[in-house]
């Protein structure tokens, strides 16, 4: 990445070289490049996505019911599957708020925002932290848990095609491994619905409310939200896939928005940047609203022309696309 001159203020640090592309759809292509990020630190597997699945084994294999459990619903498994889910979600979100912002350990180093979140009536109990936390517990983890169980139990009864990783292990790791793009692919597709003027003003305003978003703006969503946001799981009712798959689907689902919303670029250790953090791309939708649906894996934004780098051709392509809807 190289510094830049043409970036536009958006209102604390930004990265000196804008939005960064994923290297996998340049043109002309880049293999090199593309190898490094897929495999690289930081990458497309590491560290998150390793992580998402390390997580997901480990739920599967030891927290979760066995998958012969799931043939009939009962209040059983489905309270079992809600309760990891529940301490999972709040564990991870808590770390990084607790660091960021309850700990400020690092104060505004790397913070998108110059700001701290502040009181304000729109929130319920008029802060953002408790009302976040009350729409991520209480309507992101349950509906998440819907959709598990229901997806589980369509497994486990024969009602969704499954294999097994004896049997199909190259298939399975490339399904695994395509699980990101086809969410990234789905969170274009509902969040530009999502934007369209009547389901903003009731249901998707609520997430917007976090015009300075933390760890827990992440899931902080309305559940018709939740609702279409975690729908993405449903792809495993009609693609054969695996248990396992579908945990740790639903596992980066829950815990990429807590590192995405968390307002930093990175957190240091020592005085240096050494995890990364929440995306630029995406801060800047949350300052503009109308643009970056999408996240950087792949280009939809660029192609549809809604996406923003942080520079200030884009920032008047923006202007000049709204000013044309808004007439």
């Amino acid at each position: 990445m190289t510094d830049r001159t043409d970036l536009v203020n958006t209102g604390g640090w930004a990265p000196p070289g804008g939005v960064a592309r994923v290297p996998l759809f340049a043109w002309p292509p880049q293999p090199l490049a593309a190898l490094k990020w897929f495999v690289g630190l930081p990458g497309y597997l590491f560290p998150w996505n390793v992580f998402y699945v390390g997580t997901a084994l480990v739920a599967w294999l030891y927290l979760m019911p066995d998958l012969a459990s799931m043939r009939t619903f009962s209040v059983g498994w489905i309270a079992q599957l809600l309760a990891v889910n529940a301490v999972f979600v709040f564990v991870f979100t808590e770390a990084w708020h607790w660091r960021l912002y309850a700990r400020r350990a690092q104060e505004m180093a790397f913070k998108y925002d110059e700001s701290w979140p502040k009181p304000a009536a729109t929130f319920l109990f008029g802060d953002q932290h408790i009302d976040n936390r009350i729409w991520t517990m209480l309507s992101a983890v349950p509906v998440m848990t819907c959709f598990m169980a229901l997806v589980l139990w369509a497994m486990a009864s024969g009602a969704a095609p499954t294999v097994s990783w004896a049997e199909h292990p190259i298939y399975l790791a490339l399904v695994m491994l395509g699980v990101q793009w086809f969410r990234d692919v789905h969170f274009y597709c509902i969040h530009r619905l999502l934007h369209w003027p009547p389901l903003y003003r009731w249901v998707h305003h609520l997430h917007h409310k976090n015009a300075n978003p933390g760890p827990w703006s992440g899931l902080a969503m309305h559940p018709v939200e939740h609702v279409f946001y975690f729908s993405s799981v449903l792809i495993h009712l009609v693609v054969p896939s695996d248990p396992l798959i579908v945990v740790y689907h639903l596992i980066a689902a829950a815990f990429g928005p807590a590192r995405d919303h968390c307002g930093f670029a990175a957190v240091m250790a020592n005085g240096k940047p050494r995890i990364q953090a929440a995306s630029y791309m995406h801060y800047l939708h949350h300052r503009y609203f109308e643009v970056n649906y999408g996240d950087s894996m792949t280009p939809i934004d660029w192609w549809v022309g809604t996406g923003h780098d942080g520079s200030r051709q884009a920032h008047e392509a923006m202007k000049r696309r709204l000013r044309k809807a808004r007439a």
